[in-house]
């Protein structure tokens, strides 16, 4: 649902109320915060994720994570910089699950499969995680090149270049990784099942070519 937020209607739950949120853990983090930055951080990601949940992520704002979280603005913009790096940040609460998933999870994602398994595996994962969160993702992109510098993008594109060098791919491991990744980008996966009508098993299907095509093998 989309529409203004409304600071006021995003309070904290109640402790006993029932809580069905992702855990704000960010896999990555370039920096180790202090115990109480850390608990500012995680207040304010709270106040944004149920702000977001009521009004979507196109209309949210500094000043409104601030009120919802009780606040002053000039917080919000010290700990995330600007509104692009609060949803980036965001976003990298989302990409936990999956992160989770392809480092440690069950095979054949996580360890334990063959590379070239794994890489199968992960294209269908990632092409269901960025339509799920596509409004986000995509509002998060005010700087199209600070995307490239995001962790979560840089772990992405570091784990398919292992699997490929250990599927003994040919050719440049990370220019491959990225433009398997641009394969299955969330502009693109909005655009072909939104506006071209595209089933997400024919993106599956699309991935699996491309990984078949560069020669992978166990």
């Amino acid at each position: 649902m989309t529409g203004l937020c409304d600071p006021s209607s995003s309070r904290p739950p109640e402790s006993g109320d029932a809580r069905a949120t992702l855990p704000l853990v960010t896999l990555g983090e370039p920096e180790r915060l202090r115990a109480d930055a850390a608990r500012n951080r995680t207040l304010l990601l709270e106040a944004a994720s149920r702000l977001m949940a009521g009004c979507g992520a196109t209309n949210l704002t500094m000043e409104s994570v601030a009120v919802a979280a009780g606040v002053g603005k000039g917080t919000v913009f010290r700990r995330f910089g600007d509104r692009t790096g609060l949803l980036i940040a965001l976003m990298d609460h989302r990409e936990g699950l999956l992160q989770a998933a392809f480092l440690s999870g069950p095979p054949p994602m996580g360890p334990g499969a063959p590379a070239v398994e794994r890489l199968h595996a992960f294209g269908p994962a990632v092409i269901r995680h960025e339509r799920e969160h596509h409004e986000l993702i995509l509002a998060s992109r005010a700087d199209p090149l600070r995307t490239y510098a995001v962790p979560a993008t840089r772990l992405r594109v570091s784990h398919v270049a292992m699997l490929l060098r250990q599927a003994h791919v040919e050719g440049h491991p990370e220019l491959l990784a990225h433009t398997l990744l641009g394969s299955i980008d969330a502009a693109l996966v909005r655009h072909l099942t939104t506006d071209r009508g595209m089933s997400i098993e024919q993106l599956d299907q699309g991935w699996h070519d491309l990984v078949t095509r560069l020669g992978a093998r166990p």
